[in-house]
């Protein structure tokens, strides 16, 4: 017959706990999490400069959230940004883009607002329909570094059709089925992003994201997500089932 002596039995369900409390701390981190509802924009703030707060710029309609500048006179950028923060991570979204839509959109990532200046600092995925081979390069809307970190070009160089990755695939609305899938993940100083199952981005941040400059703004590293209006574009573009894995 096994003696058990109570002591030893804790020490047993104690070390029994701690394995449970780790295993769902280790699949919570894995799960997918959603960014938006699909009813309103719960999570999401509306970011712009006080002159151009008059209008709704963006709005939830069936089920997915629309930014819409079409007919806008002058206005500057307008952002749609995440309440919540994040390090590393793994991104995923749907988006719907127009052919009537002369507008340029992209993701912020890692990014942060300064409302005295009306202006959000870090890197943004490119989403442009106008000219589809450019969605995926990496712009760095930080002051003090504002250019093009992917392709690699000089500052103030533009980049060109072929800089872009081969095989990219961009769909209009019109074009079954009418969405764009895009997936960007942010680890360490690295960022790729995939475009419709085919990787269009790579990018080595190391030394860039995480020198003086974007240290002093707080972003590159860890910050908000954000969809972007452009300054002084008229667009019309769709957002739906986003998603986000903390890699952290």
């Amino acid at each position: 017959m096994t003696t058990w002596r109570l002591g030893a039995g804790r020490g047993w369900l104690r070390s029994l706990a701690c394995v449970f409390l780790m295993g769902a701390a280790a699949r919570a981190a894995d799960e997918w999490q959603s960014l938006f509802n699909g009813r309103d924009l719960s999570g999401w703030t509306v970011q712009c400069k006080p002159e151009d707060r008059g209008r709704t710029w963006w709005r939830v309609e069936e089920g997915a959230i629309v930014a819409d500048s079409m007919g806008a006179g002058k206005h500057d950028y307008i952002w749609l940004v995440s309440e919540r923060e994040y390090g590393d991570f793994t991104l995923r979204l749907e988006f719907q883009a127009y052919r009537d839509s002369p507008g340029n959109s992209g993701v912020q990532v890692r990014s942060r607002y300064d409302p005295a200046a009306g202006w959000l600092d870090g890197p943004q995925v490119d989403i442009n329909p106008p000219e589809p081979w450019r969605t995926g390069m990496v712009w760095d809307e930080t002051r003090g570094n504002q250019r093009w970190l992917w392709p690699a070009v000089s500052k103030g160089q533009w980049v060109d059709r072929s800089m872009a990755r081969p095989g990219l695939t961009f769909r209009y609305s019109d074009e079954p089925p009418g969405w764009n899938s895009l997936e960007i993940t942010a680890a360490g100083p690295r960022l790729t992003a995939t475009l419709n199952g085919v990787e269009v981005m790579a990018y080595d941040g190391r030394g860039v994201l995480d020198d003086a400059t974007h240290r002093a703004r707080r972003v590159g590293e860890r910050g908000h997500i954000a969809l972007q209006i452009h300054t002084g574009d008229q667009l019309r573009i769709r957002f739906k089932r986003i998603q986000i894995r903390d890699l952290n």
